[in-house]
């Protein structure tokens, strides 16, 4: 006889019952199970972002993270979590050229990683390929405003919204992808009174997530390394709560030290 398995993990419409009740939605970045197992506690979903690539990999821009690289990230997360909704980054080249490609990758995502949503940047452009995928049960956050798959057409990592058209086109955007299906937004790099304007708008029933955007928004995100302190530079938008990159440089220089003088391993470090 088979056995219905409940899991106890927070799934995409749990964001939703957040933003009725008014709770605001915590999100990080994570890409191993170590980080991802200290995040879960704390964290209303955790995203396996292909900012990864510059995280990581030193890449100057996602572009060059690959589907294989997400899958192989997004597991490890998987295993050092347990309660946290996983969402995972669809990278550059995995959803653009059809609905049926986004559809195949994407099920490929959450058939390997067991995460429960992908991520997909664009907007009013890709709202028929959301509503595609939310149609065939893959649930879907989207991702407007400076998207940095974008990065060579948008002629670099520029705030978005300034000026009427800017305005117009990012609030059309965040209908199309509400429209479509999507279970939350993410608002990044959006001057403030834009984000405001779209994070309140009445029609945008979806939950919104700033990352530079309004503290309107029902809730927020950043990279993990990046508010540890453990970027050599951040975006504005981000605040600073920890300085690891000075407490892991002293640890290792302390190391170098004692290795150098002969202090370590002492009698207790010694089989």
């Amino acid at each position: 006889m088979s056995q219905l398995v409940i899991s106890r993990r927070l799934r995409a419409i749990d964001l939703a019952k957040c933003k009725a009740e008014g709770r605001k939605i915590i999100a990080l970045t994570a890409y191993h199970a170590h980080t991802a197992g200290i995040l879960d506690a704390h964290c209303d979903f955790i995203l396996v972002g292909d900012s990864l690539g510059m995280v990581m990999h030193g890449m100057e821009t996602t572009l060059p993270v690959t589907l294989e690289m997400m899958i192989v990230q997004a597991q490890a997360v998987m295993r050092g979590t347990t309660r946290a909704l996983v969402v995972v980054d669809m990278p550059f080249g995995s959803y653009e050229a059809s609905r049926e490609q986004a559809f195949m990758n994407a099920a490929r995502v959450l058939k390997e990683t067991g995460a429960g949503a992908i991520k997909m940047e664009g907007g009013a452009r890709f709202a028929d390929t959301v509503a595609f995928l939310v149609e065939r049960g893959v649930p879907v956050m989207g991702h407007i405003g400076l998207t940095p798959q974008s990065v060579n057409t948008m002629g670099g990592f520029r705030v978005q919204g300034r000026g009427e058209e800017g305005e117009r086109r990012l609030m059309e955007d965040a209908r199309a992808i509400n429209d479509a299906g999507a279970f939350a937004i993410v608002l990044e790099g959006i001057v403030e009174p834009v984000a405001r304007a779209i994070a309140t708008n009445a029609a945008i029933t979806t939950p919104t997530i700033g990352i530079g955007a309004s503290v309107e928004c029902d809730g927020q995100i950043l990279v993990l390394e990046d508010m540890l302190g453990l970027s050599d530079r951040a975006p504005k938008f981000v605040k600073r709560f920890g300085s690891l990159r000075d407490q892991i440089e002293e640890a290792v220089r302390g190391y170098a030290e004692e290795v150098r003088s002969g202090r370590f391993p002492a009698d207790e470090h010694t089989y």
